[in-house]
């Protein structure tokens, strides 16, 4: 997950106004906008590209390993996005 990400999730640690706002982004039109605009603001710049390339990026360098990468295709793929929120619930 960014760092910028695991750092938003420590502040949100001592933070219960913080997790509220964090879990209301959920509910906006774009979340993971919303998100990285409440990340922002509160000085952990991520953007929205940033979010869902990380999860891409491992699944790809997984897939093109020249060392036995994995010769099946992934189900699926985690992104930051779900990690966070999956951290966040975990405080709850």
């Amino acid at each position: 997950m960014n760092e910028n990400l695991w750092k938003l999730l420590e502040e949100a640690k001592q933070n219960e106004q913080l997790r509220q706002q964090l879990w209301q982004t959920k509910e906006e039109k774009d979340p993971a906008l919303a998100l990285c605009q409440l990340a922002t603001a509160r000085g952990y710049a991520v953007t929205v590209g940033e979010l869902f390339a990380e999860g891409e990026e491992y699944t790809s360098n997984l897939l093109k390993s020249c060392n036995g990468g994995a010769s099946y295709p992934l189900e699926g793929w985690e992104d930051s996005y779900d990690l966070f929120f999956a951290s966040l619930a975990a405080m709850q």
